[in-house]
This record gives structure tokens, C-alpha cells and sequence, in this order.
């Protein structure tokens, strides 16, 4: 089959009439899910799941690509509005989002947010739909020891988050860290930091977490303030209209959203990486280079740009081990995997010879959904800024309420309650000493991934670290890392004895 033919079998699925009203279905309830705070992108999809069982193979995974996509997009909603992120990997679009909400740029904060999740969206469908077996067999090269580099570099960006507070940044991270060492290891099933608790032998769940260090601190931070929020709190009180950037401001941005979306693709294949470690770590290279590093974490729109871009770029990428091997790239792809193994789909690599429409109906899905979304993501945001037209004395409990919601329904369980209100506590704590809450989750969401990695690497190298690391991909990587670890150091001594000898 022809790569026309491929694209025209593709988009007769999708724009069919029937289920080009499912897939615009799909779009509204993945970005309401995105945005409701404790929804992330994996549970969208298995809420969205059992709107399958009576479509056909094809036509099923078209509708749960639509929600999976859009739940990403819904995740920066919420995030720019209320410092909430929907889903995991909208928490770096608070880092800049939220600000500019608090200096009454919340319209625009969320125009650039849509702009840039669709051109991310866009251009991993595209990489998804050309470069699928390239893309899978380089991801295939990754050993343990190649994860672990990634991963790693990943936590070595802690000292890139606030660049005029290094040490706190490195000590919040060491806190996420430990964090993610709760529970049972998943190597030797050693219990670690459980005290006694069988709550705690899988580990402390990113989720209430997450909900707790951004939901309740700042609910329990605006309760010492006035009891309605205005212009000067950031959403117009209750009105935002979203603005789309200029064309000077996107031309401004143009980089920022090519890079973001080329890393959060090759991101998004590696299996267990996902849009989260993709809008981190894309967050952060942009702060590397970007000709005013300072301003970020202030409200710019490169901040939104970049974390956006990433993580819906990571969606295409995630379904390209899916499609070509049978292996999901995140969790939103496994629930995927899981409903089409239901329907008795054979998948692996014959999958795409056989049926080469598991991909055009795949990437048409993407196409559709990524242009829809901006539509409805803009009338979404009016009905979630109309909340903060509320008193607060009636939000606060609100919120609070949604997020004990979202907290039990992650697993269903108390105990993911219980971590969520810790976590708000311990919010409160860490603003109180000056600590960084983005370093804490990002030790969380890496430490468990780095150190099972690292394990396997440990393991499979006969516990010899120097045949580690003298890979072809592991070995520049864990270089760059350690210029990025020890920079913040050495770069203000360097600037002194220049300093030094302009004086002599």
C-alpha cells in the first residue's frame, strides 16, 4: 500500500461521520479530564476505554488516541489557572504559566499553551507516521545503562531550576529522591522507609503528591489572603479571554516549540520515559539556551512554550513502539495495547505489514484531534476561569474537595489520600524554607527510573562501572551531565579570576 493510499484509508476512518462525531466526543471528555486536577492522561484513557467495547478494532484506537492527546493539552489548563497541573506533565507550564496569570496574562498564557501543544502534537504525528521504523530500531539500541544516562540527565538539570539558589534546588531534589526510595525495591524486594505500612510497599504515588505540593499549598497559601481573586491575581476575575500569540511572538518562539518537539518525540519512544520526563527535561534545556535564562520561572512565554511542546510531542513518540513492536512507550499507550489485545489484535511487528492502517488511522487521529483541540480548549478554559469569579472562602473548599477526589480515585485507596494531605503540609513546609517544590517532584518522577536502571545496568555489567558507562550513548550523555552538575560551580570562579585579572 502506497504512502497516499495510506493517508486516504486513514482519514476515511476518522472523517467518517459517525466517528468524526466520536473523535470530537473524545476531544471534549480528554480535555475536561486533562484539566480536572488527579486526572492524568493514563486514567483519561481507561475512563475513555469503555466507550470501546462495541467499535471495531480501528475505529477504537482513534477514539482513545483523541482522548490521550487532548488530556495532555486539558493537563495546562488548570495549570496556568490555578497553579494546578491537570496531569503530571503539565507541571513545569506553572513554572511560567501561573505568573503570567498573576500579572493578568493568563489569555495569553494560554493561547501560546495551545499554540505550542498543537504544533508538538502535529509534528510527532508526522515523525510517528514517517519515521516509525527508524525511530523504533534506534530506540531498540537503549541498554539499561543508556536509560539510566537519560534519566540522570534528567536529574542533573536540578541545578539549572533556579540559578541563584543552586544548593536549595540540589537539597529539594535529594528530598524527591528519598521519596521515590519508599517502598519495596524492585530488585531485591528489600522494604525501604515503609515503617511497617503495606500502604507503602509500592511506593509513594506521583500522583497525590503532585495534588498536594500544588493543590493544597496553595489553597492553604490563599487563605491567608483577600477572599476573592481579581485581575492582580491573575485570571480577570473570572473572565480570561485566550489570546493566540502574535506572529512576532511566535516567530519569537519558533525554536523553542522545533527543539521541544524534536526532544519530546524521542523522548516519548523510549519505553517508560513519557511526557513528563519530556517536559522537564525540555523545560530545562531551554533554560541552557536561552539568551535570558534569569527570566524563566518569571512568566515568559518561552517557559509555556517549552514544557507544552514537549509533552505533546511525546504522544506520537509513545505510539511508535506500540504500532511497531507491540511494546506501549508510556502508560496512556499500555491502556491503549490493552484494549486492542481485548478486541484480539495480534500486535508486534507484523502488525504494520499486515494492517498498515493501524498507522494512517492512528496519524489521522493526531492530525484531527491536535487542530479540534485548540477549538475546544478555548471554551473550556472560559468555564474553568468563571470559577475564579467564586469567593474564595467557597473555592478553597472546592478545590480541596476535587483534589480528595482525584487523590482516591488514582487507586483507589486511602492511602493515596493520606500522602496527598502530607504532601500539601510538607508544601507548606518547603515554601516556609525557601526549598524548590519542581525539584521534589522531579526527584520523584526520575528516582525510581534511574535507580531501576541503574540496577539492571549494575547487574548486567557484572558490577563493573567503568563497562557502564564506556557505551557509545551512554558515555557522552553522563559527560554532558557532569558539566551540567559541576557548571553552576565552576563557571562563577571562572568569571572571578577573569574578573580578577581585568582589575590587575
Amino acid at each position: 500500500m502506497s504512502t497516499m493510499e495510506l493517508l486516504a484509508s486513514g482519514f476515511s476512518v476518522v472523517f467518517n461521520p459517525s466517528m468524526f462525531l466520536m473523535v470530537c466526543m473524545a476531544v471534549v471528555l480528554g480535555t475536561v479530564f486533562g484539566a480536572l486536577p488527579g486526572v492524568s492522561a493514563t486514567m483519561a484513557v481507561a475512563l475513555g476505554l469503555t466507550f470501546t467495547y462495541t467499535m471495531e478494532p480501528i475505529p477504537a484506537i482513534v477514539f482513545l488516541v483523541a482522548i490521550y492527546c487532548s488530556s495532555i493539552t486539558g493537563g495546562s489548563i488548570t495549570a496556568i489557572l490555578f497553579k494546578i497541573p491537570g496531569v503530571p506533565s503539565s507541571a513545569p507550564t506553572t513554572f511560567d504559566g501561573y505568573p503570567m496569570a498573576q500579572r493578568g496574562e493568563a489569555g495569553k498564557a494560554l493561547g501560546v499553551a495551545l499554540v505550542a501543544s498543537a504544533v508538538g502534537g502535529l509534528f510527532s504525528a508526522f515523525a510517528m507516521f514517517l519515521l516509525s521504523q527508524p525511530l523504533t530500531q534506534a530506540a531498540l539500541k537503549f541498554g539499561p545503562s543508556d536509560l539510566f544516562a537519560v534519566t540522570f540527565m534528567g536529574l542533573s538539570i536540578l541545578t539549572c531550576l533556579d540559578g541563584e539558589h543552586v544548593l536549595t534546588c540540589i537539597i529539594s531534589g535529594l528530598l524527591g529522591l528519598l521519596l521515590a526510595c519508599i517502598g519495596q525495591d524492585k530488585m531485591y524486594a528489600v522494604q525501604r522507609l515503609t515503617f511497617g505500612s503495606k500502604q507503602l510497599l509500592a511506593g509513594v504515588e506521583m500522583i497525590p503528591v503532585l495534588i498536594g505540593l500544588f493543590a493544597i499549598t496553595e489553597v492553604l497559601r490563599q487563605t491567608n489572603k483577600k477572599s476573592f481573586l481579581n485581575a492582580k491575581d491573575g485570571v480577570g476575575g473570572g473572565k480570561v479571554n485566550t489570546k493566540m500569540p502574535s506572529l512576532k511572538e511566535f516567530l519569537a518562539i519558533k525554536w523553542t516549540m522545533l527543539r521541544c518537539s524534536i526532544v519530546g518525540t524521542v523522548v516519548g519512544i523510549l519505553p517508560g520515559a513519557g511526557a513528563t520526563i519530556a517536559s522537564f527535561l525540555c523545560y530545562t534545556m531551554e533554560t541552557k539556551v536561552s539568551k535570558h535564562p534569569e527570566k524563566f520561572g518569571t512568566g515568559i512565554i518561552d517557559g509555556v512554550a517549552a514544557s507544552e511542546a514537549a509533552n505533546n510531542a511525546a504522544t506520537g513518540g509513545a505510539m511508535v513502539p506500540l504500532l511497531s513492536l507491540g511494546i506501549p512507550g508510556g502508560n496512556a499507550a499500555a491502556v491503549m495495547m490493552s484494549a486492542l489485545v481485548l478486541k484480539g489484535v495480534q500486535l508486534g511487528p507484523l502488525l504494520l505489514v499486515n494492517q498498515p492502517e493501524y498507522l494512517s488511522a492512528t496519524f489521522a487521529s493526531m492530525i484531527v484531534t491536535n487542530i479540534i483541540m485548540v477549538v475546544v480548549a478555548i471554551a473550556i478554559a472560559k468555564v474553568f476561569a468563571q470559577i475564579l469569579s467564586i469567593p474564595y472562602s467557597y473555592l478553597g473548599p472546592i478545590i480541596v474537595l476535587l483534589a480528595l477526589i482525584g487523590a482516591y480515585a488514582n487507586q483507589m485507596s486511602i492511602a493515596d489520600v493520606q500522602i496527598m494531605v502530607i504532601a500539601g503540609v510538607l508544601g507548606v513546609v518547603v515554601k516556609a524554607c525557601h526549598l524548590n517544590s519542581a525539584a521534589i517532584v522531579l526527584g520523584l518522577v526520575l528516582g525510581s527510573m534511574c535507580e531501576a536502571n541503574f540496577s539492571r545496568a549494575y547487574l548486567m555489567s557484572k558490577a563493573n562501572i567503568a563497562t557502564m558507562f564506556f557505551r557509545p550513548i551512554a558515555g557522552p550523555i553522563m559527560i554532558f551531565c557532569i558539566i551540567m552538575l559541576f557548571a553552576p560551580v565552576v563557571m562563577p570562579m571562572i568569571k572571578k579570576c577573569k574578573a580578577k585579572k581585568a582589575d590587575k
